[in-house]
């Protein structure tokens, strides 16, 4: 079917097809569907396949790649056109005999900005939020912006206590950095689904808390939609109907990186009622803050699953996000739609290495979450969050790639720790860690500016150079993605290689104040010297 030609009209939107087959525009490019995808974003660059219902993606004819993490039935164009569906679809980019783009799906829709943003990405992207998944108002708590975020997994994986939580946050402290808030991860709780403190490890949870929030720490606490298999809580829950069911009818057994658990039937409004009762139980009697809502994939859920809203796995993948709205104090990293909702997004954990995969994976997979709506994100843990590859034999601390990546993560509306600084760093790269979370804490009052205005209005925090500037083709801004933009007028171009001593940016037009007060006139490249200390980022002058 040919495209819409943009009218008066703010958005124009053909018919809505359960296959399509449009011919790509010259020197069109294409963000969206999986944030697992980012690095291969732009799309129409090479040929590309992604499952949106399966969470299976390859590049074409094979090189499988798995997972979706955060994903969307979204794709945005710098032409100004968009494609979505209220269904998960596939789609494929090839280029056999010219440029293509194949959506498979339900209902799926092609539409186009008009007006001043006719022929632009912002404009595909702010057609299509306005129409398919408007801006709530709401943005999650401030104080998951106003300071560093600190989660316990890689200091006390699977046991966290009482104490080592207490110590963990003095120590941070004490080495200079703020309080923040604090996440206690997996296991602090008895079983999975049996959500209050594991009075061994935690026998005064209460006071620890009160202690946290006297050092003007929030607390957040993990849990996932499983469901431990013969605890008191499996039983209580199969007898009321509230898990997922297998085709036979029995409660779903899932295998997960954990071992085996049931699942919560998060589309059942009773189901979510229980768990909240449970959560708000946490927050009345403990003093906790939030929730990291982790788990809930995609692949977690099965076609076939017996569920009271009937949907597929995106469906409870989805609902699943949707049971976290009442809390302020949010995490994720996993999520299906949800655009334009108070939902904090973290990039999924990563292996502590440079290059992609690792530190060069931050940038464009967090654009690519700004482009399907989950506007307010958050980095992987500064160093990498894959606790496999801390664990392994022989593994030995790049010290130089932890200061690197806080850097990247002070430039984000969000920071998340994990390892402590303080106890792995030498005094040199500490005090460079140290620098980069007091440039965040200099960004803040802009940061919580921006975040309001995400929340009113649903365009990205950060945002891809070709967002803010368009118009410059394939050569262009659309193929930088080791640089980002913080709204309208800050420009991040971290240091993302070992041993630099010099870094390449890519100014945009206008004139732009750098480090030590120097400007710049774009657009066009500078290069900088760069040492350890070094976080380049640019103000534009207006």
């Amino acid at each position: 079917m040919a495209p819409p030609t943009p009218t008066s009209s703010a958005i124009t939107v053909a018919a809505r097809v359960d296959h399509l087959w449009l011919p790509l525009l010259p020197d069109e490019r294409w963000w969206g569907g999986a944030v697992a995808d980012g690095q291969r974003m732009p799309f129409a660059v090479t040929a590309h396949r992604r499952n949106l219902a399966t969470s299976a993606g390859f590049l074409l004819p094979g090189d499988d790649t798995h997972g979706c993490n955060q994903s969307a039935p979204l794709l945005v164009s710098n032409r100004g056109r968009y494609i979505w569906s209220e269904e998960a679809f596939t789609f494929t980019f090839a280029f056999d005999g010219g440029g293509v783009l194949t959506v498979d799906g339900a209902d799926v829709v092609i539409g186009a900005a008009a007006g001043p943003d006719c022929g632009t990405l912002a404009g595909a992207f702010r057609s299509a939020s306005r129409r398919h998944f408007p801006a709530s108002g709401a943005a999650p708590a401030s104080a998951m912006f106003a300071a560093p975020q600190y989660n316990t997994w890689i200091e006390m994986p699977h046991a966290p206590t009482q104490d080592g939580v207490l110590a963990y946050v003095r120590g941070l402290l004490d080495a200079g950095f703020p309080p923040g808030v604090v996440m206690i991860d997996d296991r602090w709780s008895p079983a999975y689904g049996t959500w209050r403190f594991e009075p061994s490890r935690f026998p005064g949870a209460a006071d620890m808390i009160r202690q946290l929030h006297a050092w003007g720490c929030a607390v957040m606490l993990w849990l996932v939609p499983f469901v431990s298999p013969d605890s008191d809580t499996f039983r209580d829950l199969r007898e009321r109907g509230l898990l997922v069911r297998d085709v036979d009818g029995a409660p779903a057994i899932r295998l997960w990186w954990n071992g085996y658990s049931a699942v919560l039937d998060a589309t059942n409004p009773e189901a979510v009622a229980w768990l909240h009762a449970e959560l708000d139980a946490l927050v009345d009697v403990d003093g906790v803050d939030g929730f990291k809502f982790d788990a809930g994939d995609i692949y977690d859920y099965r076609p076939d699953d017996l569920t009271a809203a009937g949907v597929d796995p995106a469906g409870q993948c989805e609902a699943w996000a949707r049971a976290g709205l009442r809390y302020p104090f949010n995490e994720y990293r996993a999520c299906w739609k949800m655009g334009g909702q108070p939902l904090a997004q973290r990039l999924h954990d990563k292996p502590p290495i440079w290059g992609p995969g690792g530190l060069s994976s931050l940038i464009p997979e967090s654009i690519a979450q700004g482009l399907i709506g989950h506007v307010f994100v958050c980095p992987d843990m500064v160093g990498g969050g894959e606790l496999s590859v801390f664990d392994s034999a022989g593994f030995s601390l790049d010290q130089e790639l932890f200061v690197r990546y806080a850097q990247v993560a002070a430039l984000f509306p969000m920071m998340q720790f994990s390892l402590s600084p303080w106890r792995v760093l030498n005094p040199e790269h500490l005090a460079a860690v140290l620098a980069a979370v007091r440039l965040h804490q200099d960004l803040v009052p802009e940061i919580l500016e921006l975040a309001q205005h995400a929340a009113t209005t649903g365009e990205p925090i950060l945002r891809a150079m070709a967002y803010q500037f368009p118009g410059s083709g394939v050569r262009g801004y659309e193929h930088v993605s080791d640089q980002f933009l913080l709204g309208e007028n800050i420009l991040a171009a971290p240091v993302l290689e070992p041993g630099a001593l010099t870094r390449t940016v890519v100014l945009p037009p206008g004139r732009w104040v750098g480090p030590g007060g120097a400007g710049f006139q774009g657009p066009g490249s500078i290069v900088l010297d760069v040492d350890l200390m070094s976080v380049p980022w640019f103000r534009r002058e207006t």
